[in-house]
């Protein structure tokens, strides 16, 4: 049986590895904020944290696996935002619960830019991902909440897509390993309606995140708010007043 002396050391020791395995993610993305995604090397990090290169590998093998825990942290804290955003609407009719989950995509990419820019844009050069991927239950959550706001849209959209040419042929198999077992009654109209709603949400972030409307608008909230407007009557729902 431990010492109450010996418990205490093996406490303090896990508190100081867990502090700074946070610090070392926490400038990794600093590092990447400022110098973009190749920036992120474990020499560096271990540079601005006063650490010899040695010490930081006794936290991070390689700087594959820090990249990989840092794309599963933030992808994850996404996937928690937008599901939150989902429940808390549940009781809403369709436009609005698809509004809140867009505007909780947002925020989550204003207030993580960093993360966003890790997960949606520039790879990080010579990175390779774990077989599966490096969040494959974030994706997955993303991917079917995704879905959701399709079918939550189907039953008023249906008739808009009577015409459509898709079929499952048309779409990656691990796209659909993620959605048809969420939404089996989904057609692929509708999965290719999904991946329309995400082109949306997705450009005009985009753009946000990486300074392009900085010199056009003052006002990214509105014309996020109006996009989401137009979005959903394009579905054949009406907006959220």
């Amino acid at each position: 049986m431990k010492s109450a002396t010996t418990r205490s050391t093996t406490g303090r020791r896990e508190r100081l590895r867990a502090e700074t395995t946070a610090e070392i993610k926490e400038v990794a993305l600093a590092l990447m904020a400022s110098g973009g995604p190749d920036a992120i090397t474990l020499r560096a990090i271990a540079r601005e944290m006063g650490m010899t290169a040695n010490a930081i590998y006794g936290y991070f093998a390689t700087r594959d696996d820090l990249v990989t825990t840092l794309i599963n942290d933030v992808y994850t804290s996404l996937a928690d935002a937008v599901d939150a955003a989902w429940e808390a609407a549940a009781e809403q009719e369709p436009a609005s619960r698809i509004q809140e989950w867009a505007h909780a995509f947002r925020a989550w990419a204003l207030a993580t830019p960093e993360g966003f820019r890790l997960v949606y844009g520039d790879p990080v050069p010579g990175y390779r991902a774990p077989e599966g991927g490096a969040a494959p239950d974030a994706a997955r959550r993303v991917c079917t909440g995704l879905a959701g706001l399709a079918d939550a849209a189907w039953p008023h959209a249906e008739h808009l897509y009577a015409g459509s040419e898709f079929d499952w042929s048309d779409f990656d198999p691990g796209l659909l390993a993620k959605v048809r077992p969420a939404f089996p009654d989904l057609p692929p109209a509708a999965v290719a309606l999904a991946l329309r709603i995400w082109g949306h949400l997705h450009g005009l972030v985009s753009l946000e995140v990486y300074g392009h409307l900085r010199t056009q608008t003052v006002s990214p909230d509105k014309l996020f708010k109006e996009e989401l407007a137009a979005l959903v009557r394009s579905l054949g729902i009406a907006p959220h007043a």
